[in-house]
């Protein structure tokens, strides 16, 4: 039986493309497909290369520098001998890089942030060809046609790895010229450089706001700073003065599911689970008990089942906002970490929690004048990041749009 096309696009192995686009293997788009490996025996190379900690003629790149970004703050340098050892595998920009074990998928477009480089361990070099534009590649193997390829190749593998045949058989789906390719890069491009501009920004307020709680959290006496129109008088008081801590109530893990009503708080940071009831009411302040996360301060904003290895935090006394003292407490998180007992399974005694410090102003309005300070600069950032998710998403629709064809830029 005949396969039906759309008009205009044919049926591909990655399939249905523009019919004037040309659907390439790797292989047809690279001078050269090396590693690290190439340069030499293991012998060789343990001989010849020399790693450091701080700065020296080339940067050593590795897949963890390429994931976090790095500013060149914690990556890992060779000296010249050993760069012009490693020679086969010099950067020079504009080669991808594709890890080799480990999260496959991981492709990255190397870009130059010193004037040597060469690659580490774990990665594949592609040094490309006149056929393709390099950021158009990149994007190709970021896509969701891309990612499946690759996926694919590593799922057919028992050892969780890729290689070099898988790398070079992957097909790529090529506008007709360059220039298209690079307009498709282009506008993907300013996309990512937007949602990374974002991204600066969002990390500057957070620093501000992590500055403005250092200031406003500590009392005047202490280096704190005094709120204007305010006595600036502080007081210390043990969390148990404050608050009663109500422990919640096991359920049974059989009794839980993925998309219950109400959250099952018990210990961890994110919900162990969902449920029909619930025995806790909107806005109540909890502490994991408990786990690998005990010490983890939340402010639970609905209905919640609190579990047994969960603290519920009651007020018994109208001196102390509830929304300063989450404030204050999840400022103070890393000291009620540190209250932890046990090694195995650590958690944390109410005895321990009660006897907590905790500084309050005196004057309940200066409370709620500093809440609101910070809690304005939780909703911008907030408000930030939701920008972000929307950009990203208006990326990935953008990706699905030009890497397929459908929208043609030229």
């Amino acid at each position: 039986m005949e396969l039906m096309t759309n008009p205009g696009y044919k049926q591909t192995e990655v399939g249905l493309i523009p019919e004037d686009w040309n659907l390439h293997q790797v292989i047809d788009l690279i001078d050269l497909l090396t590693d690290y490996d190439a340069n030499g025996s293991f012998a060789s190379v343990a001989e010849n290369v020399k790693v450091y900690d701080y700065e020296k003629f080339a940067w050593y790149v590795r897949s963890t520098d390429l994931e976090k970004n790095s500013n060149l703050n914690d990556v890992r340098y060779v000296d010249k001998e050993s760069y012009q050892f490693l020679k086969k595998t010099a950067l020079y920009g504009g080669e991808l890089l594709f890890l080799k074990r480990g999260d496959i998928g991981n492709v990255y477009l190397f870009k130059m942030k010193t004037k040597y480089a060469t690659v580490a361990p774990n990665l594949y070099l592609l040094k490309l060809n006149e056929v393709s534009n390099s950021e158009y590649l990149y994007y190709y193997f970021i896509s969701n046609r891309g990612q499946s390829q690759l996926k694919s190749k590593n799922a057919s593998s028992t050892l969780g790895a890729l290689y070099k045949d898988d790398v070079k058989a992957i097909y790529v789906p090529l506008p007709p010229t360059l220039t298209e390719q690079e307009a498709i890069a282009t506008a993907l491009s300013d996309v990512d450089a937007l949602i990374s501009s974002l991204d600066k920004f969002i990390t500057k307020k957070k620093a501000i706001k992590q500055g403005a709680m250092q200031q406003l959290l500590i009392p005047p006496y202490k280096g704190g700073k005094r709120l204007p129109g305010f006595s600036g008088e502080w007081v210390e008081k043990t969390l148990g003065e404050i608050i009663n801590l109500d422990k919640g109530e096991q359920l049974n893990r059989d009794t839980l599911s993925s998309d219950g009503a109400y959250p099952v708080i018990n210990g961890g940071v994110e919900p162990s689970g969902y449920c029909e009831k619930w025995n806790r009411s909107e806005n109540t302040i909890t502490i994991s008990e408990g786990g690998n996360s005990c010490g983890y301060v939340n402010l639970l904003k609905t209905k919640f089942w609190s579990g047994g290895h969960c603290y519920s935090l009651k007020f018994k006394t109208s001196e102390a906002n509830q929304q300063y003292l989450y404030l204050f407490l999840k400022y103070m998180e890393n000291s009620i970490m540190s209250l932890r007992v046990g090694s195995g399974l650590p958690n944390i005694q109410k005895g321990r929690l009660v006897l907590f410090n905790c500084s309050i102003p005196i004057d309940v309005k200066e409370q709620k004048a500093i809440a609101q300070i910070l809690s304005d600069m939780d909703e911008e950032i907030e408000q930030l990041e939701s920008k972000k998710v929307k950009y990203q998403a208006i990326k990935q629709g953008m990706m699905q749009e030009l890497l397929t064809g459908k929208t043609r830029l030229v």
